[in-house]
């Protein structure tokens, strides 16, 4: 079969290893292994699948040397003695029989490894003392994601001599531990902020000994790891090192010129490849979506083409590259292997789809950092839109098929649950009450145009499923002991109403469900009340076809037009309010959003938060945490803010962003008429996208299982 990936799907090699194709899962830190350290079934059933799914080599995260000491995270794999041997032994075991290989990363946290110090009361290891930790990251902190850490403040070992060989012993000897597993090759973590990086960082390495001062000096720790793996393992034993091509915000840090340089020693050392990565400041909230696991795409595949340049040794690339993209650039010869994150966390069958020509059926990543933002808060990884991954090993007992089951709205939620059911052998009815599917999704992805690739794979999975949909329909109890169904699931999102304050009966304030309306050219009598213009949107909208069509001429229409004033207080500053303010601001508007909580973002995880708000700060939107006593105006917002002074903010148009609460009103009623019900998504109280997929998914189980 002729396949559109010729490059990214040809046999690959790394020294005397030959992996199948060129996608590799690159390391993260997924805290799936036991609290003991050792590889239990989670984290082999987890790998397990990447390899089914075809990738040509799987990469560990981080496996500690020295574990506990060094430690980053909970449940992290150890390999710093040999009673961790057997389950590394029957995970790679597990990987090969799927037909992929796999390599261990070596790791070693230095001055990043604060959970060792809070669950071990272990020192950070480290070359010298680090310059102070400034900067705004701990303030995107919401309260409750606080108590993930001790607050604990770490002692730190500055490493002598003894020490240094001490560190080189350990990576040694991991590495035969390695070895001996069955593992394929070895990656050596020589970036991220972590111990080999710290010395290599002229940040963070002030030394005046032989391990400081020029660059020979500040990465002979990194040779010395290198000779030391090579003893234990041999000359032919496939290893690379993963490098930052820059230290993105970091004064006096990493620079492409020093990673070159750094590239081409590891080359003469020894090493049969390099991995291109980055690192950041991380006192600043923003970067840590700016380096390692950047927002924008392709952020390092200019360093990877430089470094690759300078080299004889294959090069891995990341960071947001798509398919098509990775295989251009290989052909090219930017690169040579791609290694992938966030798109084999959203489905690990990506490669095996790309293989059977059919890229439309991978379930898509939409880039909303629950999976990197589980790691800040110390839990174990998941996936907003695949509640599979992370619980590989729990599995679907499918013993129902051949079934009815009714399916009450077209949301994420709602497609998730009737996906599930058609897939597993049942016949499915979708009841939609409007004229198309996506919910509150189609709204979400105007606020954030990623969303839409998860809308656009749900509807296309929908009909290629011949699902029973059903459209401008009401699901009445009548219809539904018309249709006899077995079970029904109701996933008809959230009742939003206006919260208790002065003025939100005035004509220029606008409620959610106002904006999603609007923003989606949905004509309603209140709607009409309040603008005048809504029915022109609607109506050119309305003649658009297809559902992109229909996003794209909104998207462009409301940026040419919106029945809004130039001042906008949002009054709300959650996910919804802050999506709505990037929007507006977007769009010409002067945004000012305003909070009863202290903290502004719950709803978005942390790490697209931290990028969200900063983003926000930079184009001027004011963003005020803690206000209460909240009244709205003719033409103004009056409140009492934190620090209990009043204030006034000008309004044109005022948006009440808050006030969403489940609503199982209907599925009350169908219990009472009669019907088994489960309930999913935003009608249990608000979930957003992830609460609406891994409801579906939870509750499709429940049935399947009965």
């Amino acid at each position: 079969m002729t396949t559109r990936y010729p490059h990214l799907l040809s046999e690959g090699h790394i020294g005397a290893m030959t992996v199948r194709n060129r996608i590799f899962v690159t390391a993260m830190g997924v805290s799936l292994s036991e609290p003991d350290g050792t590889v239990g079934e989670r984290l082999m059933a987890y790998h397990e699948a990447q390899a089914e799914g075809g990738a040509g080599l799987i990469i560990t995260g981080v496996a500690g040397v020295a574990w506990p000491t060094g430690a980053v995270q909970p449940n992290q794999t150890a390999i710093s003695d040999d009673r961790f041997l057997p389950g590394l032994t029957a995970l790679v075991e597990r990987v090969h029989a799927k037909g992929a290989k796999i390599a261990v990363q070596l790791h070693h946290g230095g001055l990043v490894a604060g959970y060792s110090a809070d669950a071990f009361d272990e020192e950070l290891w480290a070359p010298c003392y680090p310059p102070p930790f400034k900067g705004d990251f701990i303030d995107y902190f919401l309260p409750e994601e606080m108590t993930a850490f001790s607050g604990k403040v770490p002692s730190i070992k500055l490493l002598d001599h003894a020490a240094i060989d001490q560190v080189v012993e350990q990576f040694g000897a991991a590495a035969a531990r390695a070895k001996a597993a069955g593992f394929d090759g070895i990656e050596l973590h020589a970036g991220h902020g972590y111990l080999i990086s710290s010395f290599i960082s002229p940040k963070t390495n002030t030394r005046t000994d032989e391990y400081g001062g020029t660059l020979e000096n500040r990465v002979r720790l990194l040779l010395r790891v290198i000779a030391a793996i090579r003893a234990a393992v041999g000359a032919d034993f496939p290893l690379w090192v993963k490098l930052d091509s820059v230290e993105v915000g970091k004064d006096g840090g990493i620079t492409l010129d020093l990673a070159i340089a750094t590239a081409r020693l590891v080359e003469a050392a020894g090493g049969d490849a390099i991995t291109v990565s980055a690192y950041h400041d991380g006192g600043q909230g923003k970067l840590h979506s700016a380096s390692n696991i950047p927002h924008e795409p392709e952020t390092n595949i200019p360093a990877a083409a430089a470094i690759r340049a300078a080299v004889g040794v294959p090069v891995i690339a990341s960071g947001r590259v798509e398919p098509e993209a990775g295989d251009k650039h290989i052909g090219a010869g930017v690169y040579d292997f791609l290694a992938m994150g966030r798109k084999l966390l959203a489905d690990p069958a990506l490669p095996r789809k790309l293989a059977g020509n059919s890229p439309d059926s991978v379930r898509p990543c939409i880039y909303c950092y629950t999976c990197v933002s589980t790691a800040y808060v110390r839990e174990p990884l998941r996936c907003a839109v695949n509640p599979a991954t992370g619980f590989e090993c729990e599995g679907t007992v499918l013993s129902v098929s051949g079934r009815h089951f009714v399916v009450i709205g077209g949301g994420p939620g709602g497609m998730e649950a009737a996906l599930r059911l058609k897939d597993a052998g049942n016949r499915v009815t979708l009841i939609e009450q409007g004229p198309r599917l996506g919910g509150t999704l189609r709204f979400a992805s105007l606020a954030y145009p990623a969303n839409e690739r998860l809308l656009e794979w749900q509807i296309r999975e929908v009909e290629r499923a011949a699902i029973d949909l059903r459209l401008n329909t009401e699901a009445t109890v009548g219809l539904l002991q018309s249709l006899a169904p077995d079970a029904v699931i109701v996933a008809t999102g959230a009742r939003r109403d206006m919260p208790a304050m002065p003025g939100t009966d005035l004509p220029h304030v606008f409620s959610g469900d106002d904006m999603r309306r609007l923003m989606l050219g949905e004509d309603s009598a209140q709607l009409k009340r309040k603008t005048g213009l809504a029915t022109r949107l609607a109506t050119r909208i309305g003649a658009a076809t297809g559902i992109t069509a229909n996003l794209d001429f909104v998207r462009s229409a409301t940026r040419r037009w919106m029945p809004l004033g130039k001042r906008i207080v949002i009054i709300g500053g959650e996910l919804v309010g802050l999506e709505l303010a990037e929007f507006l601001h977007e769009r010409g508007r002067d945004v000012t959003v305003i909070e009863p909580a202290p903290r502004l973002g719950k709803g978005l995880l942390l790490v697209r938060r931290m990028r969200l708000m900063a983003e926000l700060r930079e184009h001027g939107v004011a963003m005020l945490g803690g206000v209460n006593d909240i009244a709205i105006g003719a033409d103004q917002v009056t409140f009492t803010a934190a620090g209990g002074e009043a204030r006034m903010v000008a309004a044109d148009n005022v948006i009440v962003a808050m006030g969403a609460s489940g609503d199982n009103v209907l599925a009350e009623t169908l219990r009472t008429a009669g019907f088994a019900v489960e309930t999913v998504g935003d009608c249990n109280g608000v979930g957003y996208i992830e609460g609406a997929i891994r409801g579906a998914a939870d509750a499709v189980a429940r049935l399947l299982a009965a």
